[in-house]
């Protein structure tokens, strides 16, 4: 019976974001699976695109001729079942194309690369021919083509002597390594062998001793360090029938240099053995159920995590588990391959590209049975899913915030529901919005309220900035700071510091004149970095030489204001020469493995102090920590965003659980120049109920999450009075068909309206249950699709982390 395949297609408009009909070649029928990537003609011109088998069927949706497919991309297939389905319902539900959300399941590497090619059509001048296409059928489209070799080819294919043509590269590339068979398979061969060599064949002669010792297949790498022999002689080896050379394909490991310990599970707690048994009865009844893991900081979540991982590997299944922060890999990936060794796969953006398409291909070919990584592991090719787990399941950074808009907490439950298998979200300070469900009984609450050694959490210290910079004008650090981590350093202890702003200063400002020197792309002003000797844009990128001058009034006197990581740490130098530290930041993190380093580092105990950002604050174990300081705790209580609070809540408790984690009492320093506000208060005492109860108070009152659902409705333009006419248009558009319970907040400016050149304008929309707004947004992302060709950007982001 005939069958045709449903293709979608690497075109990401909303005309092409559904499946197109082709015919399936006779060669192909018994081949072709749903999940495969495919090579397909598409419009007019010769053009050729990958694209996506979602279903195969036996009837024709089209009416006119079908084109064929061209060629297979996969043997088998790219996305599986499940993740077939998964991407159509994140496409629904993230207002995301398709094929977008198809290319995100997948490591970079197995995305589409496509070259434009000038294909001769018929007779072209002998000269052309030679001096331009060097006597070839094709020539490869190249920015470096003169514009006269331009000019000359437009006009060829304006006389229809050549054509357009693309081709569609496949990037993945599997690693090979050169491997050395011997052939000769007993002594009389050997013997022989050596008989026909000059006696001054000294070299030959070594080789084949080397083949005598070494019957089995050996990387020829290994081979030539061993023997001191060139390859050449090994070739020659290889054209006498000495020994075979062939390609066998290797993995590329990402943990290959780490030194990781094997481990033992741990006898667990009362509370541990309550989680533990919930979730492993849920996995092995089929049940999707969710639970909520609230553990105080130190409290052994992670050896629960194992116990149930185990027990799903003890029943034939697999294990996902998640982690917020690349720079938490490294500690979470060395403890989860401790207890499982080569079972487990890691997949995260600190790995190079091919690393994460071998780590995709082992777990896609069944050799590992256990993930571990960041958001985008969530969409791990794994089967017969026995658990997930999400860590710091608060952490905004498991929500993507480009297209797609997915947030990995959705995205797991989903799976758990597809698989018939639990969720567990674990995190010392939940969401709201999870703890909400808890409380609801829509997720199953779990508590681990005592820490695993018995130990009280740190005692907490409040320091009141605007009393210490009355005493020291200029200075970062408190007296009692500062005396608590030379206190450290005499007790060979290490301290924790956390700065949530990286860079040297925040701006650079004319004393005459009040100038502040801004980016030209953005509305934010430039951050000094004195590692680079650059003003820096955060947002944007642009970079430009420290002034020295005054660009407004020609002053010598500008100085810096406000502080980052950089700073302090030249600052804490010269207040402790004798002190070693490390900085773990975006800008000392950079390079691949840096994270790893800086942490293994620190952990052998090669530096007394730690500095970073936020990085710094989640998921790190070291038993010397007894000191945990906060330069300043206000960083982000100012921004314009309801979660300012609990966000800044979270960060000083999960820093806090740093310290004292081991057998040595903690303490934990913060400075602020808030002292009574509720966050901090609630924080010092580590309350996380106590901060609970009071945020969903305000909540409530201001009708937001998660007591209103809201989606963000942004269009942005080189031309502010384009954008801002634009947004009214649409909120003037879906306001008709909201009920009188619904609330719009704008349209209003980006609170930094400009961002790489372009204007930002926006609406919020809050509401409990709105049938008709989901249709309507959809509508608005197809009907103003042309505007895009105009210089419009329209995202629509479903409850939105950041509305700054």
């Amino acid at each position: 019976m005939t069958k045709f395949a449903q293709v979608v297609v690497d075109v990401p408009t909303l005309q092409t974001n559904r499946p197109y009909d082709y015919a399936i070649p006779a060669a192909l029928t018994d081949t072709i699976l749903p999940g495969m990537r495919v090579v397909v003609p598409f419009g007019k011109g010769g053009r050729r695109v990958q694209g996506f088998v979602t279903a195969l069927t036996t009837q024709q949706h089209y009416d006119g001729d079908l084109k064929a497919i061209d060629t297979l991309v996969d043997l088998r297939p790219a996305l599986n079942t499940e993740l077939l389905q998964l991407s159509k319902w994140m496409a629904d539900t993230t207002y995301s194309f398709w094929i977008s959300c198809m290319q995100t399941m997948l490591p970079n590497v197995m995305r589409a690369k496509y070259e434009k090619a000038f294909r001769i059509q018929g007779t072209i001048p002998e000269q052309i021919r030679t001096e331009i296409f060097h006597n070839q059928a094709e020539l490869l489209y190249s920015e470096d083509l003169s514009d006269q070799t331009l000019r000359t080819l437009s006009k060829l294919q304006q006389a229809g002597q050549l054509e357009t043509v693309y081709h569609v590269k496949n990037r993945a590339r599997v690693k090979t390594q050169t491997m050395v068979t011997t052939v000769l398979k007993n002594r009389a061969a050997f013997a022989a062998a050596s008989a026909a060599l000059r006696k001054n064949a000294a070299k030959q002669f070594e080789l084949l001793a080397y083949l005598e010792r070494h019957p089995e297949t050996v990387p020829l790498k290994q081979a030539e360090d061993e023997t001191k022999l060139s390859r050449a002689i090994f070739t020659a080896g290889a054209k006498k029938g000495w020994l075979e050379l062939s390609q066998q394909e290797v993995y590329r490991d990402p943990t290959r240099d780490t030194q990781i310990e094997q481990t033992q599970p741990l006898q667990l707690t009362a509370d541990q053995k309550t989680a533990v048994d919930a979730v492993v009865a849920a996995s092995k009844n089929g049940s999707d159920r969710t639970f909520l893991l609230e553990g105080v900081t130190g409290s052994g979540k992670t050896e629960v995590y194992l116990q149930i991982m185990a027990a799903a590997l003890a029943h034939g299944k697999t294990a996902l588990m998640l982690v917020p922060e690349i720079a938490l890999t490294p500690q979470m990936v060395n403890r989860v391959k401790g207890r499982f060794g080569d079972l487990v796969a890691v997949l995260h953006s600190g790995l190079s590209e091919g690393e994460k398409y071998d780590e995709w291909r082992r777990i896609e070919r069944h050799e590992a049975k256990v993930v571990v990584g960041a958001r985008s592991a969530v969409f791990a090719p794994l089967e017969n899913l026995g658990v997930l787990i999400m860590d710091e399941e608060h952490e905004s950074s498991y929500k993507q915030d480009e297209s797609p808009r997915y947030h990995a907490r959705d995205v797991a439950i989903w799976r758990g529901q597809y698989n018939h298998c639990p969720v567990l979200l674990g995190s010392a300070t939940p969401s709201l919005e999870s703890r909400a469900r808890a409380q609801k009984g829509v997720y199953q609450l779990l508590r681990l309220p005592e820490r695993i050694n018995g130990q009280p959490l740190p005692q907490v210290t409040l320091i009141d900035m605007k009393a210490a910079l009355r005493k020291n004008k200029n200075g970062n650090f408190s007296p009692q700071l500062l005396t608590a981590l030379q206190g450290r350093l005499i007790k060979h202890e290490q301290s924790v510091l956390m700065l949530n702003r990286r860079g040297f200063s925040s701006f650079v400002m004319c004393r005459d004149c009040g100038f502040v020197l801004k980016c030209p792309n953005c509305d934010i002003s430039l951050t000094l970095h004195m590692d680079t000797h650059s003003m820096r844009c955060h947002y944007c990128g642009h970079e430009e030489p420290i002034p020295q001058i005054c660009p407004n009034c020609h002053s010598h006197k500008i100085r810096y204001y406000g502080t980052g990581t950089e700073k302090v740490e030249k600052e804490l130098q010269e207040l402790l020469p004798e002190a070693r530290i490390l900085r773990m930041d975006v800008d000392t993190t950079r390079k691949k493995g840096a994270h790893e380093r800086i942490l293994q580092q620190f952990g052998s105990k090669e530096a007394d102090i730690l500095l970073g950002t936020q990085m710094i604050a989640k998921g790190l174990d070291f038993p010397d920590v007894t000191l945990v300081g906060v330069i300043n705790a206000d960083t982000a209580l100012g921004l314009p965003d309801f979660r300012a609070s609990e966000r800044t809540f979270q960060l000083l408790t999960q820093v806090s659980g740093r310290a004292g984690r081991a057998n040595k009492e903690g303490k934990v320093i913060i400075q602020t120049f808030n002292p009574e506000h509720y966050a901090i208060q609630f924080a010092q005492r580590q309350d996380y109920e106590g901060f609970y109860r009071h945020e969903m108070q305000i909540r409530h009152r201001g009708n937001y999450s998660p007591y209103y659902y809201s989606d963000l409705v942004q269009v942005s333009h080189e031309d502010e009075g384009q954008a801002a006419k634009m947004m009214f248009e649409i909120a003037n558009r879906i306001k008709p068909i909201l009920s009188d319970q619904a609330i719009i907040l704008g349209p209003t400016p980006r609170s930094i309206a400009r961002i790489n050149k372009k204007y930002y304008y926006q609406i919020v929309i809050k509401y409990k249950h709105e049938p008709r707004l989901h249709a309507k947004l959809e509508e608005i992302l197809e009907t103003t699709q042309t505007e895009t060709r105009h210089g419009f950007q329209i995202v629509i982001d479903h409850e939105p982390q950041q509305f700054t």
